[in-house]
């Protein structure tokens, strides 16, 4: 039985307007993008930037409103139920928004609007996979990980009110 290595996880930091995100990868695909105080890293991880230009790029572009849809390849893991509710919540058009009852519905699980909340609270690519877009039934904002404050700029952005007070 031979041991295999796992390669590093690499990863480089960007300074957004909602501040310091962490995207964290491989030199093929973009594994998570962590909001502010959302940062975890292994011992395990390498600095670098390269692998990212274009997911930086990317987000530079939609904070300045001129990217609807991000066009990376993404690796995020979870279970299948985690992925059918990020995969859901992905098909979510730019400058709307769905509650957590329509995504439960959307998966076909329409009983499991609260497990929807749980697998969003884990979506491991805030931002690109947007589950900020996913609200309370009664339009309310509710659970975000990077603070209702995030999810409510990325909202305003979306619907061209933006107004860049987090910086």
């Amino acid at each position: 039985m031979s041991a295999t290595l796992e390669k590093p996880v690499l990863y480089t930091t960007w300074h957004s307007p909602l501040g310091q995100l962490l995207l964290a990868g491989d030199e093929h695909a973009l594994r998570a993008l962590h909001l502010p105080n959302r940062h975890a890293r292994g011992h395990d991880w390498v600095s670098a930037e390269e692998p990212f230009a274009r997911a930086v790029e990317q987000l530079e572009e939609y904070f300045a409103g001129l990217r609807v849809a991000f066009d990376l390849s993404l690796a995020a893991s979870g279970s299948p139920f985690e992925e059918g509710v990020w995969e859901a919540v992905s098909e979510i058009p730019y400058g709307e928004t769905r509650s957590y009852g329509d995504v439960a519905r959307a998966v076909g699980r329409p009983d499991r609007a609260r497990a929807v909340g749980s697998a969003n609270a884990r979506n491991p690519l805030a931002i690109i996979v947007p589950c900020h877009r996913v609200i309370g039934s009664d339009g309310s904002l509710t659970g975000y990980g990077g603070g209702l404050e995030r999810k409510r700029a990325l909202l305003e952005l979306e619907q061209g009110a933006w107004q860049q007070t987090l910086l």
